[in-house]
């Protein structure tokens, strides 16, 4: 058997939504290339697809897949992100391990994983993500039983897109793994890290300093932000029309209703909470809306909307208009997790037309360009050390209520990036 370790990364990305992981790992300063793709959602194929190779995704049922099958693609990094939904505190009947969806994981693990060690065909790598919850799922505890069993060795984390200055509360659990003669240094056996830990004492010191203040309830929540990003550097190149507006505005109906459930922020705003895929069909806890006139008090605004419509005043919504309340539209989601990038700051004073990238959802959304940047000291899709241009669009006839979708159920990519990197930082 001839040995692997010198070898670029190829690797097999299960569950691929629109590619998030994807993007990762072409973002990171790893020398790798994602060989093929699987996921069971048609329209998740389409998007990925268009952006990162045709026919790159295979659309099968991932509990179909064999050791057999997969051997040949001759992968030594697995990535997957696995159905969330029996292990989310969202879904007051998930049921973790006994879930159908999480079958075609366990099948993964139980199953191919084994019969690959024993060919000496399997992966020297793997990242998996999932929400927090999984950490305290049997399916955790089969998966380290596993991987300990075939001789990986394994880190845990508890990150989310905030620690990373980008302006999202979205806690994930991750699990990383190396099989020897791959390591990790600075590890503890058994201990779920709240932040990335490196080789430089300085750099850990004050990385595992920031505290969650969900997790953490004693944290200064001023000190915690000091160095998130405003919402305002995520947001559409909009106008102010009352056109652009209506296309993402929060419905009176929805307003009279369940309007004081909302999360809401405003474009200097340096936190929103965890989108998921039921954003603009569910209130509470889908995900933030945004204020676009922040001159006015959110509080004040509804109590006197409160009170108006428990006195039975007609049209008592009208005294919400002014507030200018929105859902954050696709392309602006796309950037917070970071499949597209945030514009720079142009101006204190500006708290619309800030993005460089233009997009009004429906049309400029399929050709939206993103700022060229160096990524990584210069890292690009071959690595070559060039400029790296940024461009995420969706594939024609993808409706908005699919894009809410997909892009609820994805990844952060920065902080995925930041992990890739930590996985392999014993190779660079």
């Amino acid at each position: 058997m001839h040995d692997r370790s010198a070898e670029s990364v190829r690797a097999l990305e299960f569950y691929s939504g629109i590619g998030g992981l994807h993007l990762a790992l072409k973002r990171s300063k790893v020398p790798g290339i994602v060989i093929k793709a699987f996921d069971w959602d048609q329209n998740a194929a389409r998007v990925y697809d268009a952006n990162h190779g045709p026919s790159l995704t295979a659309k099968t049922d991932i509990s179909d897949l064999t050791a057999s099958f997969l051997a040949p693609y001759r992968a030594n990094l697995w990535i997957l992100s696995p159905a969330c939904q029996p292990y989310t505190v969202l879904n007051p009947d998930a049921k973790g391990i006994l879930d159908p969806r999480a079958k075609s994981f366990l099948h993964l693990v139980q199953d191919v994983l084994p019969e690959l060690v024993s060919m000496g065909a399997h992966p020297t790598h793997f990242l998996v993500e999932n929400v927090g919850g999984f950490e305290g799922s049997p399916t955790r505890r089969v998966l380290l039983s596993q991987l300990h069993t075939l001789g990986y060795t394994t880190a845990e984390f508890l990150l989310t897109p905030l620690q990373f200055g980008i302006p999202n509360s979205r806690l994930r659990y991750y699990l990383l793994a190396k099989t020897a003669p791959f390591s990790f240094p600075y590890i503890q056996a058994g201990e779920t890290y709240q932040y990335i830990p490196h080789g430089n004492e300085q750099n850990d010191e004050v990385s595992s300093t920031w505290l969650d203040p969900r997790m953490n309830p004693i944290a200064d929540s001023e000190l915690v932000d000091v160095n998130i990003r405003d919402i305002q550097h995520y947001l559409d190149n909009e106008d102010g029309s009352s056109l652009y507006l209506g296309a993402h505005a929060v419905s009176d109906r929805v307003l009279e209703k369940w309007g004081r459930l909302f999360d809401i922020a405003i474009p200097s705003s340096k936190r929103t909470c965890c989108f998921t895929r039921g954003y603009t069909h569910l209130v509470e806890r889908s995900g933030s809306i945004i204020q676009m006139n922040p001159e006015l008090n959110t509080k004040k605004t509804f109590d006197t909307f409160l009170a108006a419509q428990a006195s039975g005043q007609q049209d008592a919504v009208s005294i919400l208009h002014p507030l200018r309340l929105r859902y954050f539209t696709p392309s602006e989601l796309l950037r917070i997790f970071h499949f597209n990038l945030p514009s720079s700051p142009v101006g204190k004073d500006r708290e619309t037309s800030l993005s460089t990238i233009h997009s009004t959802d429906e049309t400029d959304e399929k050709t939206e360009n993103a700022a060229s940047i160096t990524v990584n000291g210069g890292q690009n899709d071959d690595h070559s050390g060039s400029t790296f241009t940024d461009k995420f669009f969706w594939p024609e006839s993808i409706s908005t209520k699919t894009k809410y979708r997909l892009i609820g159920n994805s990844v952060n990519v920065h902080v995925v990036t930041e992990l890739i990197n930590f996985l392999y930082e014993d190779r660079l």
